[in-house]
């Protein structure tokens, strides 16, 4: 696997490795990369396997969480040799709490953005009717079609559901879907996760059974979460705390899933209080 990454900061700092969702790439985290890069820290972006610039391996079993962990890890051991701190949104927050769960001896700390415990979202997914509905897309996502429908006059459900955008993001997240195979790529995401909402025919993430001691997450943790997220509710939220004990919580109550574009100032400054100077 050559997975692409943008670096700010120099070698030999202590490491921050950022995680983008769907349907960004790396330079989604552009403005928190120059201000830890600024403050001591080593920041390092990578395209998820699928995206952008990185390879995509193809078939859906390539994107199933073992593959995904271990791609972050093996990046955390390329750019450091101790643990480091790791931060992401979305699908890469999905990636993230895997990694926690099983590899906590690795980080340092972690921050997560609008991305909910797999305990947590399962139970939503699996008895909150409003959860449901919210992830309906998730099941249009996981079809053949999928690629036609989201592509469409010029990907325009996938821009309008990212929200505000100026014109040199656009442009910038247009040319990244455009790779070959990228957007295929992202999809197989969702197509390789066993959570996913019910349908008429198919229980969904009601198939499984999870057990609460399987997901306890032992690292300091961030959540920074914007309420207006339409996608995943604040339900995602509710008893949390019985899976990460050592955990502080930041509501955003006028910011959406796209907090980290929306309020750079605000993630920027409730990283920097928990994570401290990179070089201290």
């Amino acid at each position: 696997m050559k997975l692409h990454c943008a670096v700010a900061g120099e070698a030999g700092r202590p490491l921050m490795l950022f995680l983008h969702g769907f349907p960004e790439f790396w330079a989604a985290w552009r403005r928190p990369m120059a201000h830890f890069a600024a403050r001591g820290w080593l920041c390092v972006a990578p395209d998820l396997r699928g995206y952008n610039l990185s390879d995509k391996p193809p078939g859906v079993d390539a994107y199933k969480a073992r593959h995904l962990m271990a791609d972050v890890l093996a990046l955390g051991a390329h750019y450091s040799k101790t643990k480091f701190v790791l931060v992401a949104h979305d699908w890469g927050g999905a990636v993230a709490w895997a990694v926690v769960i099983a590899h906590a001896d690795r980080l340092q700390r972690l921050v997560m953005i609008n991305s909910p415990h797999p305990y947590v979202f399962w139970r939503e997914l699996a008895n909150n009717p409003a959860q449901q509905k919210a992830s309906e897309y998730m099941n249009l996502f996981r079809l053949a079609k999928a690629e036609r429908v989201l592509s469409e006059n010029g990907y325009a459900r996938l821009l309008g559901a990212l929200g505000h955008l100026d014109e040199a993001w656009r442009a910038e997240l247009v040319q990244a879907w455009s790779q070959p195979g990228a957007l295929t790529g992202g999809l197989n995401y969702y197509r390789a996760s066993p959570l996913y909402p019910p349908t008429a025919d198919d229980p969904g993430a009601k198939k499984l059974q999870f057990k609460p001691a399987d997901f306890m997450v032992r690292v300091p943790t961030l959540l920074l979460w914007g309420e207006r997220d339409t996608a995943l509710l604040t339900g995602c939220l509710e008893g949390l705390e019985k899976f990460v004990p050592d955990m502080k919580v930041v509501r955003a109550p006028d910011a959406s899933h796209w907090i980290v574009r929306e309020k750079p100032e605000l993630v920027c400054r409730e990283m920097e209080k928990f994570v401290g100077e990179g070089h201290g």
